[in-house]
């Protein structure tokens, strides 16, 4: 352990040193690449592997996806690569509903803020940055050119997707009011790897907080990995927050979705 931690020293004081010096315009881009895998369920057990095949094809857009970072030392911008289906020739507007829009972070002074839209309306959501607790591991490896130091952390699952909709968040919803219990809090497994040779406490997604850039990380179904880091690109990045919209908190947004939703399937049961 006390090796472990002489290393980290070690390694901290030579890049810190070297990041000092480096100018306070300090600017990067890290270019990541998520994948998921689809839990078919019982519906799956119905389908021949064709059909599998045919379903993962089709979804592809919703469970492979490209997004870019622009960081300096304290704020960054993660915004998504929009792709065309390569079967439909379409973009997802169904799926553009449920994703994670255009996410500034301020990790210095605790601040999110994200740009959504859902059925054609656009909404600012404005909040605090979610606090995750790291348990910071002795394991090592190398992402492309970069050492990189495993961090573990368990993190409330509605925080790691709170602009997304699912039809039992309802149900949990419901249950709430009509329940006098505390719910349990259903939580998530985090794994990331982090560098100190860029030395910034942010990452992908709603993951921050270690003393290093995140190169990658692992939850639920999902990997998000990166491929590219430009640091100090020869053309200044603009890193500014999102600005348009109606502004709401993310709960008030989740609850929106949801009434939304609910409306919706109400009004299809009504014409049945």
């Amino acid at each position: 352990m006390k090796s472990f931690l002489l290393k980290c020293i070690s390694i901290s004081f030579v890049f810190f040193m070297s990041f000092k010096q480096t100018t306070q315009d300090f600017q990067g881009q890290a270019y990541y690449f998520s994948k998921s895998t689809m839990d078919l369920g019982t519906w799956g057990a119905r389908m021949s592997e064709a059909q599998k095949k045919e379903a993962q094809a089709r979804l592809k857009n919703r469970l492979e996806k490209t997004y870019i970072l622009s960081f300096n030392k304290e704020e960054s911008v993660f915004k998504e690569e929009e792709k065309v289906d390569a079967i439909s020739g379409a973009t997802d507007s169904w799926g553009s509903n449920f994703t994670r829009g255009e996410q500034y972070k301020n990790v210095k002074n605790n601040a999110l803020v994200q740009s959504q839209e859902f059925y054609g309306k656009r909404f600012l959501v404005k909040d605090k940055l979610h606090s995750i607790s790291w348990n910071m591991g002795k394991e090592t490896k190398k992402i492309g050119q970069y050492l990189c130091f495993k961090a573990t952390a368990s993190v409330p699952t509605n925080e790691l997707a709170w602009y997304d909709f699912s039809w039992s968040d309802i149900a949990q919803t419901e249950q709430k009011k009509d329940s006098t219990e505390v719910p349990e809090v259903k939580m998530t497994s985090v794994e990331a790897w982090y560098t100190l040779q860029i030395p910034v406490s942010n990452g992908p997604a709603e993951y921050w907080g270690l003393p290093g850039l995140i190169l990658e990380v692992s939850s639920g179904n999902t990997t998000i990995l990166c491929s590219k880091i430009i640091l100090n690109p020869k053309e200044k990045l603009t890193i500014v927050a999102p600005d348009k919209g109606k502004e709401i908190t993310k709960s008030d947004y989740q609850a929106t979705v949801q009434e939304k939703m609910l409306e919706m399937r109400n009004n299809r049961g009504r014409r049945n």
